[in-house]
């Protein structure tokens, strides 16, 4: 296992919705998130608008990789996350709206909620009671404390505990 130089996340939590919301119609839309593949990652490149290379995070075979996409319409990736299994914990690498959902004019809000409550998910089923970490760019700590209930713990470093977990994933997987 290779380790590089770890990257700060920055992804924007827009609202907490109970699946994704169209921002147009307010229609909301039941997602589904499954393995991120190799076909994927030829849609979801820097040419694309997508600022990660995802074929790399997919190539280390340390890392899932996931996609959330709306029920029955599973070629358009509304969202990419990539996590890595620790010792007690789950850690979120990378977290990625696609770019028509980012900005003032993104199509829907939700999608980076959803993807975290999905990493909470993963802690819970692992018997890691939803802990969640990740490293996160200075200027969103407050706000990742605000939308997430994560915990800033030093640094950069940030932790989603059971009970902020527990919120999450009621809130997007009702099972």
């Amino acid at each position: 296992m290779k380790k590089g130089k770890e990257i700060l996340l920055d992804f924007f939590v827009d609202r907490l919705t109970n699946s994704i919301q169209n921002t147009i119609s307010g229609d909301s839309f039941s997602t589904e998130v499954s393995r991120f593949t190799l076909k994927d990652s030829k849609r979801t490149t820097k040419k694309n608008g997508w600022n990660f290379n995802w074929k790399v995070e997919l190539n280390d075979d340390v890392n899932e990789v996931y996609k959330l996409t709306i029920v029955n319409n599973p070629d358009i990736i509304q969202g990419v996350l990539s996590v890595r299994k620790e010792r007690d914990h789950i850690f979120m690498n990378l977290l990625e709206n696609a770019p028509f959902n980012i900005g003032q004019n993104k199509l829907y809000e939700g999608v980076a909620g959803n993807l975290v409550a999905y990493a909470c998910k993963l802690s819970f089923q692992y018997g890691f009671d939803g802990f969640v970490v990740f490293t996160a760019k200075t200027k969103l700590i407050a706000h990742y404390e605000t939308s997430l209930g994560a915990t800033h713990i030093g640094g950069h470093r940030m932790i989603i505990e059971t009970h902020a977990a527990r919120f999450l994933v009621e809130k997007y997987f009702k099972t």
